[in-house]
């Protein structure tokens, strides 16, 4: 009995020094073009590239599981060094583009005082923005929308809550659930990829 719980012990041993990222499907294949914050258009895959790549699916009108997952990016941010964050990019993509301009992507980030140097955030056409939620395998959909006396449309937006883990070879390594991600899982799993 002994022997075989020394030898279980040891297969426990190896498997949990083994690799702990069960994904790896890359997510490069298609060429999209959005729109910054500062209003540049930025390529996709290009802006990824050679990185590790945090990307959280957002939308600013949000009013729970996306600022969440802005913050838990942000927490796991902050846990990484200057030179740890020279091989790392945070992306936020909108999934509400016709609200979501430039300018109210800047505000977004402004209001939460990102650092800009280590952070995009990403709206453009609806085309665009649909093929990048398939590639991610991103679900959202609009729920009902009501006008004000202004004639300005209102709705939320029911999505996939999930910030994704790219390696700098272009390839999925992990998805979290954004709203609860733990800050210090993410910033070891950066680690672990560098």
């Amino acid at each position: 009995m002994k022997k075989f719980l020394f030898l279980l012990s040891i297969a426990i041993l190896i498997n949990g020094c083994g690799n702990k990222f069960e994904l790896k499907e890359n997510v490069t294949a298609k060429d999209l073009s959005f729109v910054n914050q500062d209003s540049l258009e930025i390529n996709y895959p290009d802006i990824i590239k050679n990185k590790i790549a945090v990307i959280g699916f957002i939308y600013t009108h949000c009013p729970d599981i996306c600022p969440m997952t802005t913050h838990n990016m942000q927490l796991a941010e902050e846990q990484l060094s200057e030179d740890e964050l020279k091989n790392v990019k945070f992306i936020l993509f909108t999934f509400d583009p016709e609200r979501d301009s430039p300018n109210v992507l800047k505000k977004y980030a402004f209001v939460r005082e990102m650092n800009m140097k280590h952070w995009e955030l990403l709206t453009g056409n609806k085309n665009n923005i649909d093929s990048l939620l398939k590639i991610f395998n991103i679900k959202a959909f609009h729920d009902d929308t009501t006008y004000n006396k202004m004639g300005e449309a209102s709705y939320f937006i029911i999505h996939t809550d999930r910030i994704s883990l790219v390696d700098n070879d272009g390839n999925l390594r992990k998805i979290y659930k954004g709203s609860t991600a733990k800050p210090e899982e993410l910033t070891n799993d950066i680690r672990n990829l560098e």
